[in-house]
């Protein structure tokens, strides 16, 4: 079955825009857990406008051992405050995944992939640093991307593909050549021994089919839509419907 890994970041957001400590991030980790997710993703930035380095230490001392833990984030910025860069990151706490994103302050949210062709002499001492302390690495990448099998020499083991387009067009009711360029992206990852993961903007209402495209589709990482619809009808409750999509 896929797995679900569960992003956190709109907890903390909900969190810093009032103060103090509630919503608990730990609390709500917790509780997808128990409601039967695989693994728990979370993206912080340098400017910490959601998750802070202090939430990614307390969720890796809970996780440990029970799930997945994902961390994304761009390794090219540069450390600021007590954020200390994502490579030293992933060296003090040991997630499961490095989710490489090449974001930066000025985005919203992460809205485009690596060029892996023009990119990969740069990752290269990065993947291999995550890699030296048993991190597993996944680059984010644009459907329509090359350059897999230069991935994988350098040690990534994974891609996740960025599927915001697909959800516009899936929202426009025309999804099919977004989505076949998912489903073909996928296909050439998996031919160079990337396995494959997606995420962005995927939902209870698209991520059926984007499912049933993408045969042998590892992990899906959702924040904002399950957040959003879990103000409805409960987080565990929207965990389990996302759960009964992936079976």
């Amino acid at each position: 079955m896929t797995l679900l890994s569960i992003n956190l970041n709109k907890i903390a957001v909900l969190r810093n825009s009032r103060g103090g400590s509630e919503p608990d991030i730990c609390h709500a980790a917790q509780t997808c857990i128990e409601a039967g997710c695989g693994g728990i993703t979370v993206h912080p930035r340098p400017d910490q406008r959601h998750v802070r380095p202090s939430d990614v230490y307390a969720l890796a001392a809970m996780l440990r051992g029970r799930v997945e833990y994902n961390i994304e984030g761009n390794p090219f910025a540069k450390p600021r405050g007590d954020y200390p860069g994502l490579i030293e990151l992933a060296r003090q706490v040991r997630p499961t995944q490095v989710t490489l994103v090449p974001d930066g302050d000025g985005q919203i949210t992460s809205d485009h992939g690596f060029d892996l062709r023009r990119d990969i002499a740069r990752l290269r001492p990065l993947v291999g640093a995550l890699c030296d302390v048993g991190c597993r690495v996944s680059l984010f990448v644009d459907a329509g991307s090359e350059g897999f099998d230069l991935a994988a020499v350098i040690g990534v083991r994974r891609v996740e593909i960025y599927t915001g387009p697909y959800a516009q067009a899936f929202a426009d009711g025309q999804p099919g050549a977004a989505l076949g360029a998912c489903a073909d992206t996928a296909r050439r990852a998996q031919q160079a021994g990337l396995a494959v993961n997606a995420g962005h903007d995927l939902s209870q209402a698209n991520l059926g089919t984007f499912k049933a495209a993408i045969p042998g589709l590892a992990e899906v990482s959702i924040g904002h839509a399950l957040i959003g619809e879990a103000l409805y009808e409960g987080l565990a409750t929207t965990v389990r419907k996302y759960l009964q999509i992936l079976r």
